[in-house]
């Protein structure tokens, strides 16, 4: 048990032990901003056919949310003030844009006002050649938006144990934060696109403790511990780097603009996206992938340990195997019929084989999801077909109800592992050849099994999946 204990304190430790082995130790120097991951992305991205001049007057916080502490108040808020800062910065890298200064438009247009007046004054007196001050650049599109949400603790947790005063414990926590980017024509007013991206933000703490008597009034207590929390600048910049992506992807699609290759790498960017975008829409919140399983019908085969509780003491392990075949009835139900060979073992050299026919209604939970519970119930026939020694005599079948409860676990579309266990009731008592009793006999089934979808999807896109866009 103290090693167990011991190691879970060492794997919580070596769980952010890159954090935990480099832990500040002395100040440090300035050094030039970190990047995401989709910063190299955008950097990477193929050349525009041209670039498009934008005009981002304030991409605002919308959330008016203020940091959360928990005593006392404070007036920090929960994200940074400097989104159009990050979001002029991401137009830059993605070579897409020509971003021209709007936030602090006063101060460029003071400033032009200053060198005109200088100018006019430098040419009635020096040089009357002066060239005038060239025009502003005005923008052909407007970028607005803003950060529309920052939701706290949508998911927190842990996982801790103690021994004899050894233990440790990890929690963590996790924030989201949504933005929107719409695309405005200065032209007409038009809201030529719109896009929506969110990001979660992780917060962790790790501790280990140890706190024991080594020696008569000899206490040793010790602890050591990390919290790591990902920042939120660079959570927004990520968040607003993929909305420039996206505005320019979308934006290929609608035509609005091109690569300077065209067509092939134009394809190629919106196959991505697309396969991306159905993902995404197909995961609800807290990662809950779904997938809309419209085959008509799945093949089950299925291997499991059997126990036969009948009216003698010894209870051995025996074995078994079954086929079968599920209908789709709804989105929740199946119908399910199986063919099962299995074994019974018993005292005084019981043994015997026997098979069943089983028909069940199956509720399947969670239809969409990756990992799902399921239940079932049914009734069908167990017989010996070989042996006119059988307590029925030869093919004389016996009744029986079954139910079980499982998991599924979808590794494709078409493929899919299942555990079951299952309680098989019979009426009768003479299943192991021994009527003793007023209970009838019966077994229990446990096991794993693997399932193939058959047919073809009723419909492709990932549509009408319920609790999309929801919590659930």
């Amino acid at each position: 048990m103290k090693k167990l204990f011991y190691l879970l304190v060492a794997s919580q430790l070596f769980t952010a032990c890159g954090t935990y082995f480099n832990q500040p130790y002395k100040p440090e120097n300035a050094r030039i901003g970190e990047r995401t991951p989709r910063s190299q992305i955008l950097e990477d991205f193929p050349l525009p056919q041209e670039p498009v001049v934008v005009g981002v007057y304030n991409f605002k916080d919308q959330t008016g949310q203020y940091k959360s502490v928990e005593n006392g108040s404070t007036f920090s808020t929960a994200v940074s003030q400097g989104a159009t800062t990050m979001l002029i910065k991401a137009l830059e890298d993605s070579k897409w844009f020509t971003p021209i200064e709007r936030e602090n438009l006063n101060n460029l247009l003071n400033e032009r006002n200053i060198i005109r007046t200088t100018r006019d004054e430098f040419r009635k007196t020096t040089n009357p050649n002066e060239p005038k001050l060239p025009p502003l650049l005005f923008a052909g599109i407007l970028l607005e938006g803003g950060i529309v949400s920052y939701d706290s603790n949508i998911v927190t947790g842990g996982v801790g144990a103690r021994y004899f005063g050894v233990g440790g414990s990890t929690q963590y926590r996790q924030d989201r934060i949504t933005i929107y980017l719409r695309a405005v024509s200065t032209a007409n007013g038009k809201i030529l696109k719109t896009v929506y991206v969110s990001k979660t933000i992780l917060s962790q703490a790790v501790d280990a403790s140890l706190f024991r008597y080594v020696n008569f009034q000899r206490l040793l207590e010790a602890e050591t511990g990390m919290t790591k929390n990902e920042p939120v600048q660079l959570a927004m910049k990520d968040a607003i780097e993929k909305a420039v992506e996206s505005l320019i992807i979308e934006g290929i699609m609608d035509q609005l603009w091109s690569t300077q290759e065209g067509g092939d790498t134009n394809q190629r960017l919106v196959d991505a996206y697309l396969e991306e975008k159905a993902l995404e829409e197909s995961t609800l919140l807290y990662s809950r992938r779904q997938r809309a399983r419209d085959f008509y019908g799945t093949v089950n085969a299925s291997g499991f340990a059997t126990i036969m509780n009948g009216d003698y003491q010894k209870k051995p392990l025996s074995y078994g195997g079954s086929l079968g075949y599920s209908h789709k009835l709804a989105n929740h139900f199946n119908i399910n019929a199986n063919f099962t060979y299995q074994n019974f073992e018993s005292s005084f050299n019981f043994d015997k084989e026997f098979f069943s026919t089983d028909l069940n209604l199956e509720y399947i939970v969670l239809p969409y999801d990756n990992f799902t519970p399921f239940v079932y119930g049914g009734g069908g026939v167990l017989f010996d077909p070989a042996s006119t020694q059988s307590p029925f005599g030869k093919l004389d079948p016996a009744p029986k109800v079954q139910g079980g409860v499982g998991v599924i676990a979808q590794l494709t579309d078409r493929w899919a592992i299942r555990g079951f266990f299952e309680s098989d009731l019979l009426f009768t008592d003479e299943l192991d050849g021994l009527e003793n009793g007023k209970r009838d006999d019966y077994y229990y089934n446990f096991g794993l099994g693997v399932s193939f979808s058959l047919g073809k999807k009723k419909r492709t896109a990932p549509l009408e999946i319920e609790g999309i866009g929801n919590s659930n």
